[in-house]
């Protein structure tokens, strides 16, 4: 950085996590460098992967950066690498922009058909609630990894809850209405054909809190739901998720890979909550237990992300050494 300005980024990948992805692009054959998304990543990545003669890229970024600080941070190593020619994994700046911004994705998703629970947005939180009915699930605007969220039970919590939010993620509060019911998460490989893995449960067993956490997603919670893959969905059910998971990664302009965000009310009928561009690769996470539950090994399934993005700039994909096998391979076209 030249500054420390603006909303610092609360996210980063555990060192742990980053060195399994390399190990498994070198089980892919490929030589690796890991670098630092910061200022001084395209003078590391030009000495790393020069152009060639005919000036086309002579390698590709496994990107995995958060961002600093400031707004729609997940935007700023995608668009370095977008100015400086050089090939990257996942979304683009416009995709990631978009699945960051909550509000935004619930209009795009809603304007397509999808289902998510009745917003508002607030920056006081003694804005009229409109037809919202409580509880109230409160949240950052443009965070992840369920920071800054609250569930609220009436307007005095309410104000509370977005005035916690203003001031220590100095952005709005998205505020939508509780979906009492499971919580299953799809997550999605590909562009032209996206194959659809397993779909993961949020088991919550008989704690009160239904809700994935921030303390949930550290393992700091003293219980944590537990994971259930594949989860017990009926087939017409299971199909109208997969669809409407489809029609949010089209409709945020997703690339690659993401991770959508889905409760089931109690008659059975499922809301969108967010979308993920750049789900999380960490052994316990549910993008990657979808994976192993298609098939897909650790290695296997980093060097897929990685071919589905060669295939997307290149038009096709790099070999790989292993394959993912005996797996139900669901598959939507582009639409």
């Amino acid at each position: 950085m030249i500054n420390h300005f603006g909303q610092p980024c609360p996210e980063k990948y555990g060192r742990k996590t980053v060195e399994s992805v390399v190990a498994a692009l070198q089980e892919g054959n490929h030589d690796t460098l890991l670098c630092e998304g910061d200022k001084g990543l395209l003078a590391t990545l030009e000495r790393f992967m020069p152009p060639d003669s005919q000036a086309r890229p002579s390698g590709i970024v496994f990107n995995m950066a958060y961002g600093i600080q400031g707004e729609c941070r997940y935007t700023h190593v995608p668009a370095m690498l977008e100015m400086a020619g050089v090939p990257y994994t996942g979304s683009s700046p416009l995709g990631h922009a978009l699945a960051l911004d909550k509000a935004i994705t619930k209009q795009l998703i809603r304007d397509c058909g999808v289902p998510t629970p009745n917003f508002r947005v607030m920056r006081r939180g003694t804005e009229s609630t409109g037809d919202l009915c409580f509880p109230l699930v409160v949240k950052p605007r443009h965070e992840s990894t369920s920071f800054g969220l609250q569930l609220v039970y009436e307007p005095a919590q309410l104000r509370q809850a977005v005035e916690v939010i203003v001031t220590q993620y100095a952005q709005d509060a998205l505020v939508e209405e509780y979906i009492e019911g499971r919580e299953i998460c799809v997550a999605l490989l590909g562009n032209g054909e996206l194959e659809a893995l397993p779909l993961v449960e949020q088991d919550f067993g008989e704690r009160e809190t239904r809700l994935i956490t921030w303390e949930d997603k550290m393992h700091m919670a003293v219980v944590e739901p537990q994971k259930i893959c594949p989860a017990q969905v009926g087939s017409n059910l299971a199909t109208i998720l997969r669809d409407i998971s489809v029609a949010t990664f089209r409709a945020c302009r997703c690339r690659d890979y993401a991770r959508v965000d889905i409760r089931i009310d109690r008659s059975g009928h499922p809301f969108v909550l967010e979308i993920n561009s750049m789900a999380a690769l960490g052994i316990g996470a549910s993008y990657v237990l979808a994976a192993k539950a298609a098939g897909y090994t650790f290695s296997s399934l980093v060097n897929g992300i990685l071919d589905v993005a060669h295939a997307r700039y290149f038009g096709t994909g790099i070999s790989q050494a292993e394959q993912p096998s005996n797996r139900e391979r669901i598959y939507y076209a582009a639409g």
